[in-house]
């Protein structure tokens, strides 16, 4: 690995590379289906957990001739067939509409990665309401992936502040309303469940089953799926743990819960993420902490070479253990086979 690249390397024992040897497995990618562009790190909410370290105090912003060059390279291959858009809030990013309408033109799938309470909130700094992007959310068949910590209001409310589990559940209901969540509909209302603690998430599917039983029998709420996300020790995370002396103990347990089949389905063997300023990343953790695509030039959406980045070396570090333990983590959920 490039010294440059090892940020938190703490000690060898936490060497992922090394872990991955010693399963003999080769993690090249092996294609670029998604595009993952984070397009804000503007967001109405500051959650404990939050890897981006987004708040409503941030002014970063995708500009338009960025978008445009995404748009571009979403027309030129075809083998990127998913738009995934993220933040912050990626709501709030001034050509967030542009861009969906822009992408479903170009027949691509077009995912929203939603934190409920932004339809409710608004723009943090402008005011603007944001309720009419339901509306454009179910005229696009824009799939909806939004985070709800838990289905109870206490643990909900400690990770992402007071007020968000009633905000999230009336948002929820407007989703539904438009048919969001409904099997039978083109509409996928998926949900991201994030440990509330330094533990590793429950088994997906058991865990989607009580979601589910719970928001029916308490809110008649629906959704599709609930993607497990193990919580990466990064940025806020990270602080908290040394904060509290639990660090080493939480990568311990990362590294000892790593899982070979999950290790083989991460999603930067098939995604690519792009920043706000169009600088392309392995995976959206890696561009938090600055761990920049590297293949002999400055790569950014400005010089995309589709060939020469399905040929490149994946960078890794430690916080790749949390895309490994268990059952795996993406933003799918589980990649364990």
């Amino acid at each position: 690995m490039n010294d440059q690249y090892s940020l938190q390397s703490d000690s060898n024992k936490f060497n992922f590379e090394r872990k991955v040897s010693s399963h003999s497995l080769e993690l090249k990618p092996v294609s670029i289906e998604t595009l993952q562009v984070n397009v804000t790190k503007l967001c109405n909410q500051a959650c404990l957990h939050c890897h981006v370290d987004a708040s409503p105090k941030r002014t970063e912003q995708m500009d338009k001739e960025t978008v445009d060059k995404c748009l571009e390279i979403l027309t030129e291959y075809n083998e990127i067939r998913n738009l995934d858009i993220t933040g912050g809030a990626p709501e709030l990013n001034p050509y967030f509409d542009y861009f969906v309408l822009s992408a479903k033109k170009l027949g691509k799938h077009v995912i929203v990665r939603h934190n409920f309470t932004v339809t409710i909130d608004g723009n943090p700094q402008t005011k603007e309401s944001k309720k009419y992007l339901l509306e454009v959310f179910k005229e696009n068949a824009v799939e909806v992936i939004a985070s709800l910590p838990y289905y109870q209001e206490y643990f909900t409310d400690k990770q992402r502040g007071k007020g968000v589990f009633q905000k999230s559940i009336e948002s929820m209901k407007m989703l539904n309303e438009k048919g969001y969540g409904e099997e039978s509909t083109d509409l996928k209302l998926n949900l991201v469940y994030n440990p509330v603690g330094a533990f590793l998430p429950a088994p997906q599917q058991s865990l989607e089953k009580d979601f589910k039983d719970k928001l029916w029998k308490e809110y008649k709420l629906k959704f599709n799926n609930l993607y497990t996300i193990t919580n990466m020790p990064i940025h806020r995370f990270k602080e908290q743990l040394e904060r509290l002396g639990t660090y080493e103990e939480y990568m311990t347990k990362l590294v000892n819960a790593f899982n070979p089949s999950a290790a083989e389905g991460i999603m930067c063997r098939s995604l690519l993420s792009v920043g706000y300023d169009g600088r392309l990343y392995d995976c959206d953790f890696n561009q938090m902490l600055d761990m920049q695509v590297v293949n002999h030039l400055p790569i950014t959406v400005f010089n995309f070479n589709y060939k020469n980045l399905v040929e490149r070396s994946i960078l890794f570090d430690s916080h790749c253990f949390g895309c490994t333990a268990g059952s795996g983590s993406s933003c799918g959920g589980t990649t364990a086979k």
